[in-house]
């Protein structure tokens, strides 16, 4: 609605720049959401759409204020990985995504935080400190994608570019009450950038208020581009703006604790199941099924490729200079150092077989639904909930819902699913590689669907 009545000249970009950057320095601080925030710069941006405006251009996104994760380049800001390693490194040009918003009209609104490198669940670093939840100061917003959820539901900018590599985006999204979309690999392209830790794992990820612009913003972005190994000639899939409802006869599998085991709050869980016995009310026909996984799944089994990415990437850094990493990165770099070239094989032989035990799966399966994460959010000061479900859990047991679907490269969606205690859960939808138009549609009838 902003874009349209931007582009029928009903309102000024200017203005609307004007609006956030107000809504930015009256309610960051509190926040510490935006790391980088350059007012001056954003009204610039904004007077050059209404510019491109008047000379006739068609801008889809015209006015429309979007933040970017502090591990994509934005020309000319300082954009760190949420690193001293990076304090005063300038991007020399725009990732290819960034690129195309500003583009299509969109407005460069502000450098969002993350925890250094995006390898850490909550969103707190040495370089800029902690970015704290929007509902409540003394609890996380998750990570690595915090600084993105934290601003986006405080209504600072209307889009989010992050990156998820094992669930960056979708878990700050269910603790924030907002949409969180990891696409199938290669279709948002990123063809430049940093050197990513989690090789081949990590996409560009979209976070908005509801699913519709969500999708809208996905389907503007979804492109090919060849200097992207990863790029793939296939389009979004979405026909309309709007994602379409899927078929009433889709073959739906839900399950709680993803054939897993894995631990959740009871509440959470009760607050899910809810959430699909309404969308079975609603007539979907939604099966009890676990996906049939390896032996060796459990909670974030390639972290081994994370843990050797980091110490290839910084491992001469965290030996010549500790202090200049946060403690977390540093124990993973030391980890990354333990592992052998044989122990990589083995991570790569089982992503292999996980992603064909998910294909099999959906063989007999359309849509999968499934936890986002098993608990709301928790305390700033700690680095995951000390107990879930009521076992001891680790530093990545609020974490373990959503790395498979990287491993696997298909798309997941988290959607608002309720509230428990005060704070929002989030339903994760997920479907084959290259069905995120699937996934958009069934993620638009859970948001519509009353429970």
């Amino acid at each position: 609605d902003l874009a349209a009545r931007v582009a029928r000249r009903e309102w000024r970009a200017a203005d609307v720049a004007r609006h956030f950057i107000a809504r930015v320095q009256a309610l960051n601080p509190g926040l510490n959401a935006i790391v980088q925030f350059a007012p001056d710069r954003v009204l610039a941006e904004a007077q050059a759409v209404d510019r491109r405006l008047a000379a006739g251009e068609s801008l889809p996104l015209a006015g429309v204020p979007f933040t970017v994760k502090d591990n994509l380049w934005v020309e000319g800001y300082r954009i760190a990985q949420g690193s001293l390693l990076f304090k005063d490194f300038v991007a020399p040009r725009d990732a290819w995504a960034v690129a195309r918003l500003r583009a299509l009209g969109g407005v460069m609104l502000g450098i969002t935080n993350c925890s250094e490198f995006a390898c850490k669940g909550v969103t707190s670093n040495l370089l800029y400190g902690a970015t704290r939840h929007p509902l409540d100061p003394a609890l996380t917003p998750g990570g690595s994608s915090g600084g993105a959820v934290s601003a986006l539901a405080s209504g600072l900018g209307l889009l989010a570019l992050a990156t998820d590599a094992g669930g960056s985006v979708r878990r700050p999204a269910a603790h924030c009450g907002l949409v969180g979309l990891k696409p199938s690999p290669g279709l948002v392209p990123h063809p430049w950038g940093f050197a990513e830790p989690n090789y081949g794992l990590s996409v560009i990820g979209v976070l908005a208020r509801g699913v519709a612009d969500c999708a809208w913003a996905f389907d503007l972005l979804a492109a090919f581009d060849a200097g992207d190994a990863a790029g793939v000639p296939i389009p979004s899939g979405l026909t309309q703006p709007v994602p379409e409802p899927p078929p009433p006869g889709l073959r739906i599998a839900w399950s709680p604790r993803l054939g897993c085991d894995f631990a959740i709050d009871d509440d959470v869980l009760a607050m899910l199941q809810a959430r699909v016995d309404a969308l079975r009310a609603a007539g979907w026909q939604i099966a009890d099924a676990d996906p049939p996984w390896p032996a060796e799944v459990r909670e974030y089994p390639l972290i081994a490729l994370q843990h050797a990415g980091l110490h290839a990437l910084y491992g001469a850094q965290w030996r010549a200079d500790p202090a200049q990493l946060d403690p977390v990165l540093g124990a993973q770099i030391e980890t990354g150092a333990r592992i052998t070239p044989a122990d990589v094989a083995r991570s790569l032989r089982l992503r292999e077989r996980i992603a064909q035990s998910l294909a099999g799966f959906f063989g007999a399966y359309d849509l999968l639904l499934c936890p986002t994460a098993p608990v709301t959010a928790w305390p700033l000061d700690q680095i995951g909930p000390p107990v879930i479900g009521g076992r001891p859990a680790g530093p990545r047991g609020h974490a373990a819902f959503t790395p498979l679907f990287n491993y696997c490269g298909v798309p997941a969606c988290s959607v608002p699913a309720g509230t428990v205690r005060g704070l929002p859960v989030g339903l994760q939808v997920v479907a084959p590689r290259y069905e995120d138009a699937r996934v958009l549609g069934f993620a638009a009838v859970v948001e519509g669907c009353p429970h």
